[in-house]
């Protein structure tokens, strides 16, 4: 098995460590390979009580996929390999989210993207003081994926556009408040409770563990955000924001200029449509709508030429801006993938 995750069995725990701290832990499609088996194995075997993530090193829990194999794959024209990695990973996020066990995820700084698709699905989401969770996927020309679109759309009132569009990063309380975590916990204290979590397999350890949620800047500017991003489409919430003097409008608009425009509109589509539905499988499967083009239709080799390969900043989007997308290009991104979509069959 891979160093890059390590998988044991400690008492009566599955344990999930991400490894690669020199890369913020980043998720390659060998790590999510072994965590869907070992998910498959534990969900039937009794030794197993419950399962424990965490990670190495003290900068993130996982900042995301590993995007430069992506990248690379993509610019040689082979896009089937993408399309694999995210098949791959949504069906092992698929099975986290229904897990028959419970899961604790322990959560230390930056968790994003394929990170909150690895520690945002379990039962018990475990936030430390130097948590910062975000989904920036707009940002390198894709959208929030890994069934983060679920999240997105049952946080408060209109949060979920807005940490969509801008990819605002969130400390713990703002976590807890727009659903990706559950409990605070110094970090301090995480040795002595997995090893209790370990030794009894109670999860009501977590609960005993736990301090009073903080404060949460986003929830005091909720009643802004839900009229700033309430609008049916993007060019709706650009015009919001445009007639808005806010801070918050300001720095939503600024956020908003450094992302594909293209993603944005999608990303706003698949959160309504998800809402509508409150199903994993659908929200999964209308993200994989959009990353099985993403490369070829998309700009997300674009996204990752500017933020990862040559890191200009300067990324060239398709489109001009949020009011240069039109339609028929939103439903192209998001329409049935026919024989090429996405399904839930056991993997060997």
């Amino acid at each position: 098995m891979s160093r890059e995750v390590d998988i044991r069995i400690m008492g009566r725990a599955g344990r999930i460590t991400l490894a690669r701290p020199e890369a913020l832990n980043a998720l390659t499609h060998g790590m999510v390979d072994a965590i869907d088996a070992a998910l498959r194995a534990w969900a039937v075997d009794d030794r197993i009580a419950m399962v424990v993530i965490d990670a190495e090193g003290t900068r993130a829990f996982c900042a995301g996929g590993d995007i430069a194999d992506l990248y690379a794959s993509g610019r040689a024209g082979e896009f089937a390999h993408g399309r694999r990695f995210w098949r791959d990973e949504y069906r092992m996020n698929a099975r986290l989210f229904d897990f028959p066990k419970p899961v604790a995820a322990f959560l230390q700084g930056f968790t994003m993207g394929g990170g909150v698709g690895v520690g945002c699905h379990g039962s018990h989401r475990i936030v430390a003081e130097s948590a910062k969770i975000a989904m920036p996927e707009c940002g390198i020309g894709l959208i929030p994926d890994v069934g983060g679109s679920l999240i997105l759309a049952r946080a408060p009132g209109r949060l979920g556009e807005y940490l969509a569009l801008t990819g605002a990063r969130m400390g713990p309380g703002d976590a807890i408040h727009a659903g990706f975590a559950d409990y605070l916990i110094p970090e301090a204290d995480w040795p002595a409770l997995i090893a209790d979590l370990q030794d009894s397999g109670d999860w009501h350890a977590i609960d005993a563990a736990a301090h009073p949620a903080p404060d949460s800047p986003l929830a005091a500017l909720g009643p802004e955000i839900d009229a700033l991003f309430g609008g049916e489409r993007l060019p709706d919430i650009a015009n919001a924001l445009a007639a808005s003097d806010s801070a918050c409008a300001d720095a939503a608009r600024a956020a908003m200029a450094r992302n594909a425009p293209l993603s944005m509109a999608c990303a706003l589509e698949v959160i309504h449509r998800v809402r509508a539905r409150q199903d994993i499988r659908f929200a999964l499967d209308m993200e994989y709508r959009f990353t099985a083009r993403a490369m070829e239709h998309g700009d997300f080799l674009e996204g990752i030429r500017a933020a990862i390969i040559d890191k200009d900043k300067s990324p060239r989007w398709r489109h001009d801006g949020p009011r240069a997308v039109p339609m028929r290009e939103i439903s192209a991104m998001l329409r049935p993938l026919g024989p090429e979509a996405l399904t839930w069959e056991e993997t060997t």
